[in-house]
């Protein structure tokens, strides 16, 4: 029971907030371009601000365990291209393609990955979540970019070349924010300390009240994306969408979680390949067994891809990650891993 509730508290604050957008969309509150225009600023400014600050406030990649990382970006990889014969082999609208390949591979760790990764696993949990963060986030970002993108069609109508990829991947608010990020991070660690070993000039001290704006900024992403997905949900939609649904839904919450995890535990405990112990479970139960990304509907939208797909499995896979996680958790308490 205790697992259940803390799977149903880690996912209903989602599905509240969505349902709360919806509410104010169908009550006549907000109208849609209040929500359009919603999803641009969270988008194009809060998300952006919230990945900078995530990757501004990793203290050290000293003590990295970096088995960790290499295996949870293989995985990441891996779940792309299997999503992208999946996709090519089931799905046969190309604006559709790309939503279902994104839902495959990314995951929601960026709003809620270090918060369940601390229930999980403690200060050693988040620790661990936080680094494959820096990594992982950039990566699936990347690799959303070229799903979203790939299987639409230029202005002549031929396929959007290498050269068309790469420069939506530079404009990407969400790339520049995560680099900025790394930027920073990288002028921090050369600048020196003093007598008391607090640097000589820092975002957080030096400029605070610049700090705190884009800090500001970054608190208000998760809440406000939710609630525009809400306003921009449409339930009649699921019906003629439901193959598309499941196969992303299922996917997202049990093929892939399953598998690399699974994957993981078999190659540390009974083969002794990698040496994964109890605090490196919960990050990874949050990176692969978390809903899609929220801003995968968002920058589904912006992308001309199909935004209304992208939203429903932001949805059902925010509702049915309550069943997978619960059992996820289960199965590794069993074994003695979390």
């Amino acid at each position: 029971m205790d697992t259940l509730l803390f799977a149903l508290n880690a996912i209903l604050p989602i599905i509240l907030l969505i349902l709360l957008g919806y509410l104010l969309k169908t009550k006549n509150f907000l109208d849609e371009g209040w929500f359009k225009k919603g999803n641009k600023l969270v988008f194009r400014v809060c998300l952006p601000c919230m990945l900078f600050i995530n990757v501004y406030s990793i203290q050290s990649f000293t003590s990295i365990n970096w088995s960790v990382v290499v295996y949870s970006e293989i995985a990441i990889l891996a779940a792309f291209f299997i999503g992208l014969l999946t996709v090519k082999l089931t799905v046969p609208d190309n604006k559709q393609k790309g939503v279902i390949l994104q839902c495959v591979f990314r995951s929601n760790f960026a709003i809620i990955g270090l918060t369940l990764a601390e229930s999980l696993g403690g200060v050693e949990g988040r620790g661990i979540a936080a680094v494959l963060s820096a990594f992982s986030i950039p990566t699936f970002n990347i690799l959303a970019v070229i799903a979203l993108t790939m299987f639409l069609g230029g202005e002549d109508g031929h396929k959007a070349d290498i050269k068309d990829v790469l420069i939506k991947i530079a404009k990407n608010p969400l790339i520049i924010g995560v680099v900025c990020g790394l930027i920073t991070l990288g002028i921090r660690s050369l600048i020196p300390v003093n007598a008391d070993g607090e640097l000589l000039f820092s975002l957080s001290g030096s400029l605070k009240f610049l700090y705190d704006a884009i800090n500001n900024l970054a608190k208000i992403s998760s809440p406000l994306a939710l609630v525009v997905l809400g306003g921009l949900f449409d339930f009649s939609a699921v019906k003629g969408m439901l193959k598309e649904i499941i196969i992303g839904t299922a996917a997202r919450v049990a093929v892939v979680p399953f598998a690399v995890i699974g994957l993981a535990v078999i190659l540390s405990k009974y083969t002794g390949l990698i040496n994964f112990d109890a605090t490196v479970y919960p990050a990874l139960v949050a990176l692969f067994g978390s809903p899609v990304a929220v801003s995968s509907a968002i920058m589904a939208q912006e992308m001309d891809n199909d935004g209304t797909l992208a939203g429903q499995l932001v949805v059902w896979t925010s509702i049915m990650s309550i069943f997978t996680i619960f059992l996820s958790i289960l199965i590794l308490r069993a074994l003695g891993l979390l």
